[in-house]
This record gives structure tokens, C-alpha cells and sequence, in this order.
């Protein structure tokens, strides 16, 4: 989960209050306390016997939906609010059919359109930048820009001085070959591509531009450029220094709706720490959701509905409307008593309508504004309850078998995996020769190296194969869930519990694996029969389906010579996988 560092006294000061107190440890749980509506818990408190002004605090958010709250401004926002604090208003926002007047323009050619579509951005002035106010904007920037933007791949964020900057500015694709200039920390001018290959940030994000045949590029009406998105600055006009009053802050990526939210959570951060902001007007060359001409920041949340009755179901408790409004507002959302249908609904109830903060984008789903609804009121609010029902627990049979697979995997000298659910589409898919067409894709992931929920577990132990320094022959093994789109269950997906197998040495072959799978079957007590696989992990000819009562239940073989080039593994490997569900029904 994502950490932020945070200057105490600036915290404390944008939250309008402090959590000081003789007693570091009441200080503490107070600020813990407080912490809960930001889904956030005290990682490290500050060292005490530093000078107020030095004191840092490490705080821990423990949800990915809410972005606003990666950086100072955002949390102290949130207990501020929740604190009775007024809801702060930004005036410079533009909505749908009314744009605020924006005296500098960004023009997006049509070059751009199939590399890196979307742009947004704002000026923000008035306020000398210091030293911990520009930390801050790095930290939210990188937050931003790892987490909620995929390692920069869908989002990315530049910060210019605009002294030097003459408008309009110009955004546009060129031949990586063709343009050169002075990055960041670098003394010599280099070639887009010579960036990728030599400067540092240019090897980290080469993954996003190297393959592409032109790339982005952010320049003024005089030619001089701003960026290289997004990848790296220029160190003409793309360095920040402490002491700088004017600020153009531009975002960059490929969904406009994260892009253009991201611009608004940075933009209501630098206002509520003293900055005025102006608007940009960004006029594309070709049509977006958002239109051809959109004035940033920019408001396009659509309001969600809850009924009462919903509330009711969720919280245990029956709540007025009024008292579902009183909630919100300690949310900082806006929100009026109504009667209409929920989202996907026919039938109109009675409830409360909520528009998301400018900040937010979070509400898909009336849940959402009953989940807000419970916060702002606070945990402590509701009355705990025993439990009406006497139960015991027991173990699942799905759980007692797996187990027994795995006693006898271990004593036929395998040794036991443990892995993550959620992966790459590069280690889930394209490693593994797939196709990918059934396979889950998680819609706000934190990075892309959790965006499936794998299909298969012989990704997984590839992967530690590809990283085994051990002596051969390696014998390992997993027992745990896979999961894949179905059409024919109700929610579209199928979760099934697997056993998967993998051996790695010079004497792995297609008999070694029918060995190891038949004497695992028979100790299990199961029967089976196998027919020729055309499964394109496995060599052709050397794979088989196993079939459990005329229903697939697994497939081994030799793993293909692609799938282990992809990995880098050098000797042969045999491996199974077999579905421990379909072997109790």
C-alpha cells in the first residue's frame, strides 16, 4: 500500500489542528484515531527531539481508490474536513457546457493521438515554492505517477517554471532520431532514443516509448522544449528550483479520466496550501470523451445515487437521510435527499444523491456512498452487536484434499511454492505463449505487475525456476487458486483450486512427468485417462489433457522450448497442473 512521508508541522497545519500532546503515547493513538477516515494508520511517528519545523511523519494508506490521499494536502484534507473543518471550494474548475476563461492554451496535434492521447494542466502562482512544499510535489508526483499511473505508463507528471515558457504550447509525436536537448541532471544534449539508452530515468521508463515509432514531446511557440513524457524534463525549462512563484503543472498519459483526475487532485492540493490557480485550456486535434476543447482542471464525475434502504442492509442500522447527509458532508461530499432508482435499478427509493469531491472518483456504485456514509459517522458510532447465530467452524473438503496433495507432493521430493494471485499479462501471458482471452484484467490495479489474477499456477513456478540457483534436478510445486472468465457462471468468472507441478533438469521428459502424475493419482484414488494436448506451453506431441470421468481435469508435458527462452531457463522442464475441484465433484 502506498507511503507518504509528511512534514509534521506542515501536516498539522493544513489539518487545522495538532495531535501534541505531554503524552507522546495518547499523542499517538489520538492521531490514529484521526488517521481511520483516511483509511490510513501511523507507519512512524516523528522523532520528538527534533525542532518542530524538522519532524517528519510515515503514514500508511490502506486504500488504492482514493489517490487524493498520497500526499500531504490531500490527508490533512481529509481530517481536516471529517474534524468539522468547512469544505474547501476551487472556483477554477470547469464543467460540462461551462468552461472557465483560461488565458494560456495547450494545442495537441493528431500525431500524438495513437502514441500518448491525453493532457491536462494548470497554472499555479503566488506563493514562492520552499523546500518542503517542493518535496511534497515530487512525492505526489511519484505516487501519482507509480502507483495510480502504472509506473508512468498511463499517467505521468511535469513540473516548469513559466518565466521562460512562451505560449501557446505545443504537444505533439516525433521521429525519437530527429530531436535532441539537455535533459535533467544530465550537461550535453541527447537524441530522444540516446535518452532511453544513457540517461537514468530514460533506462528505467524505456519500456514505455522504446517500441514505439514516434514519441511524445512538449514544446513552447519558440521551439524550446519542456519534456520528453514521459520520461524526463529538460534542464532549461523543467527545473524546479525553491524560490520559484510560477508553476505550469502538465499531466500526460492514455486514459484521459485518470489524467484529467490527477490534474485535479494536484491542483486542489497547491490551493489549499496557499497557491491561486489558473486554468489551461487544452485544445485537441481530434475528439476525446471530454470533447475537443477542454479547460483543465476539469469536473466530469457523474453523481451516484443510494437508497436507505441499502445503507440499512450494509451498516445494520437505520439511518435518516439527513443523518446520511450530516456523513457525507464530514467526507467533504455533496450531497441532496431524493427518491430514485440505484444505478442498474428500475425501482425508485428513498435516499441521498452524492456528487464526488472535485478530487474524487471513486463512487461506482451506490456501496461507495453507503461505505462514506459509515466513515463519516465513524466506526465508534455503531453500537457492537453479538453474534445471533451459534456456528462452528470447519475445514472445506476442498481444504482437506489439498492438503493430502500436498503431504504427497512433498514426499515424492517436491518442494512446496507459495505465490502472489495477481500478476504481469507479460509473465501470465505472453511468457507462457497464451493468449490471454480468458484471463481476468483487474480495472484500477496498483501497478502493472499485479493487473491479472493468473489462470494457471505454471507462470508462478516458471518464475522461480527463471530465478533457481540451485543444484538439478528442481522439483517444486503449488496448491492454490486460479481464476478465468466464464460465461457461463452468473458472475462471468470460475475460481478453482489447482495443484501444479514442475521439474527442471537434464532428465526431464514426458515419462518423467506421466511418472510423477500417475503415482499422484493413484494415492489419491482417483482414476484418469489423457489424450493429446494441443496446449501451446507444452512441445506438440509431447503434452496430454487429463480427463477425470470424460471431464478435462489437467494437462503435463515437456514445457516448450519458447516458454523457456522467455524465462531464460536453460535446461528442459516437465510440468503439470491439475484441478483438485473437478477431482472431488
Amino acid at each position: 500500500m502506498p507511503k507518504i512521508e509528511v512534514n509534521e508541522d506542515v501536516f498539522y497545519s493544513l489539518a487545522g489542528r495538532r495531535w501534541d500532546t505531554r503524552d507522546a503515547g495518547e499523542a499517538r493513538a489520538s492521531l490514529e484515531d484521526a488517521l481511520t477516515c483516511a483509511k490510513a494508520e501511523l507507519d512512524e511517528d516523528s522523532d520528538k527531539s527534533l525542532p518542530q519545523t524538522e519532524r517528519t511523519l510515515k503514514i500508511e494508506l490502506n486504500d488504492t481508490n482514493r489517490p487524493d490521499l498520497w500526499a500531504t494536502a490531500g490527508c490533512a484534507r481529509q481530517l481536516r474536513i471529517h474534524n468539522g473543518g468547512k469544505r474547501p471550494e476551487y472556483p477554477f474548475f470547469s464543467r460540462a457546457g461551462k468552461l472557465q476563461k483560461a488565458d494560456h492554451k495547450v494545442l495537441v496535434e493528431a500525431s500524438v493521438k495513437g502514441v500518448r492521447p491525453y493532457l491536462a494542466g494548470f497554472i499555479a502562482s503566488g506563493k514562492p515554492v520552499t523546500d518542503a512544499s517542493l518535496r511534497d510535489m515530487i512525492q505526489t508526483q511519484e505516487k501519482l505517477a507509480w502507483n495510480f499511473g502504472r509506473k508512468r505508463r498511463t499517467i505521468s507528471m511535469g513540473l516548469y517554471r513559466i518565466a521562460r515558457i512562451r505560449w501557446p504550447i505545443s504537444y505533439k509525436a516525433v521521429d525519437p532520431d530527429s530531436v535532441s536537448f539537455v535533459p535533467l541532471q544530465w550537461d550535453v544534449p541527447l537524441t530522444l532514443r540516446e535518452i532511453l539508452k544513457q540517461h537514468p530515468k530514460g533506462k528505467e521508463y524505456a519500456f514505455i516509448q522504446e517500441h514505439e515509432p514516434l514519441h511524445p514531446l512538449l514544446l513552447d511557440s519558440q521551439g524550446a522544449i519542456l519534456s520528453y513524457p514521459p520520461i524526463i524534463n529538460s534542464a532549461d525549462l523543467g527545473a524546479v528550483q525553491v524560490g520559484d512563484t510560477d508553476l505550469f503543472v502538465e499531466l500526460t498519459g492514455t486514459d484521459q479520466p485518470s489524467v484529467t483526475l490527477s490534474a485535479s487532485i494536484m491542483a486542489c492540493d497547491l490551493a489549499d496550501q496557499g497557491y491561486t490557480i489558473k486554468p489551461v485550456e487544452v485544445e485537441y486535434e481530434y475528439d476525446t470523451p471530454f470533447g475537443k476543447t477542454v479547460t483543465t482542471p476539469y469536473y466530469f464525475q457523474e453523481p451516484v445515487f443510494c437508497s436507505l434502504a441499502r445503507v440499512e442492509k450494509f451498516l445494520g442500522e437505520k439511518l435518516s437521510a439527513d443523518e446520511c447527509l450530516n456523513a457525507l458532508e464530514r467526507m467533504g461530499v455533496i450531497a441532496e435527499k431524493t427518491k430514485a432508482a440505484e444505478r442498474g435499478g428500475v425501482t425508485e427509493q428513498e435516499g441521498v444523491r452524492a456528487w464526488p469531491p472535485e478530487y474524487r472518483n471513486d463512487f461506482l456504485h451506490a456501496a461507495d456512498v453507503a461505505e462514506d456514509v459509515m466513515i463519516g459517522r465513524t466506526l465508534k458510532s455503531f453500537k457492537p452487536e453479538r453474534p445471533r447465530d451459534f456456528t462452528v467452524g470447519r475445514l472445506t473438503p476442498i481444504t482437506y484434499f489439498s492438503r493430502r496433495v500436498k503431504e504427497l507432493l512433498v514426499g515424492m521430493s517436491y518442494q512446496e511454492m507459495i505465490y502472489n494471485y495477481l500478476g504481469s499479462r507479460k509473465n501470465l501471458v505472453e511468457n507462457m505463449r497464451g493468449d490471454g482471452g480468458k484471463i481476468i484484467r483487474i480495472a484500477n490495479p496498483m501497478s502493472e505487475n499485479y493487473e491479472y489474477v493468473r489462470d494457471s499456477v505454471l507462470a508462478s513456478l516458471m518464475q522461480s525456476e527463471s530465478v533457481s540457483g540451485a543444484v538439478f534436478p528442481h522439483r517444486i510445486f503449488e496448491v492454490g487458486k486460479v481464476a478465468y472468465l466464464n460465461s457461463a457462471e452468473n458472475s462471468g468468472t470460475s475460481t478453482r483450486q489447482y495443484a501444479g507441478f514442475l521439474h527442471a533438469g537434464p532428465d526431464a521428459n514426458f515419462n518423467t512427468a506421466a511418472a510423477d502424475l500417475q503415482t499422484l493419482f493413484y494415492y489419491i484414488s482417483r482414476e484418469y485417462e489423457v489424450e493429446e494436448s494441443t496446449d501451446t506451453r507444452f512441445i506438440p506431441g509431447r503434452a496430454a489433457v487429463i480427463l477425470y470421468k470424460g471431464k478435462q481435469a489437467g494437462v503435463f508435458g515437456e514445457i516448450h522450448p519458447e516458454v523457456l527462452e522467455n524465462w531464460g531457463v536453460t535446461v528442459p522442464c516437465i510440468a503439470a497442473e491439475v484441478d483438485l475441484d473437478t477431482l472431488l465433484e
